[in-house]
């Protein structure tokens, strides 16, 4: 991987080729655009896992993970959409994704930061989507007891950076919870994780776009500890 781990930023062919993409999201046009799709789209996103995932691992923690497998487990996602029960038919993901994440199981499965961007710009998510069900009661315990106030303190920190916090889901608390509970509102989660604000597009044809990403991962590093202690 040593020839990987110097990203030198995205080409601008990468944004062009995302725009056209969502333009002609059909079979036809992927497969007559493939080699573009292999250099403009896996090719520099490649170097961007690789370095990027060693400066996670250098300066948040050496147990977060990176992959290069294409085949659904790694670090770069699919660009096949799973199209089986919506209604939007369109095959294709038209925003180059990717993933890394801490803990030995399937990757969404554990906490970890995801970088995503398109012609219209970017963003980082850090957290957890969804919790399982061992870690979603220890999550619910955790809100209620003493250490709840811990995960408090880090929301409000990372609003106070203009992060959003996503994960709300329900709309009643859980049965056997006081819904009078000063912390009620995090009952209603059933995964959670900051966004980050909107990134401009031109700044991933920036090698720098490394240390951009890098900085938010740093912000959130707090959730991230919190919820690998949860998974954990």
């Amino acid at each position: 991987m040593k020839d990987l781990n110097n990203f030198s930023g995205f080409p601008k062919e990468t944004l062009d080729f995302l725009t056209e993409l969502k333009l002609n999201n059909n079979r036809e046009w992927f497969n007559n655009h493939k080699q573009e799709y292999l250099e403009y789209i896996i090719n520099p996103a490649k170097s961007f896992v690789v370095t990027l995932g060693e400066s996670l691992q250098e300066n948040i923690s050496t147990e977060i993970r990176y992959d290069l497998r294409l085949n659904g487990s790694g670090s770069i996602m699919r660009i096949h959409r799973d199209i089986r029960f919506k209604k939007d038919k369109t095959p294709y993901n038209t925003r180059l994704r990717t993933v890394f994440w801490e803990g030995t199981g399937k990757k969404m499965n554990h906490p970890g930061f995801f970088i995503g961007f398109d012609a219209s710009g970017g963003w980082v998510y850090g957290g957890l989507h969804r919790f399982d069900k061992l870690s979603l009661d220890k999550y619910r315990k955790i809100v209620v007891s003493k250490q709840g106030e811990e995960i408090e303190t880090v929301i409000e920190s990372l609003n106070g950076l203009n992060y959003n916090i996503g994960g709300l889901h329900y709309k009643r608390t859980p049965r056997g919870y006081d819904n009078s509970h000063p912390r009620a509102k995090y009952l209603l989660f059933n995964g959670l994780y900051a966004i980050s604000p909107s990134i401009e597009p031109a700044r991933f044809i920036n090698s720098k776009i490394i240390d951009v990403c890098l900085n938010h991962c740093l912000n959130m590093d707090s959730l991230h500890n919190l919820l690998v202690k949860i998974v954990d």
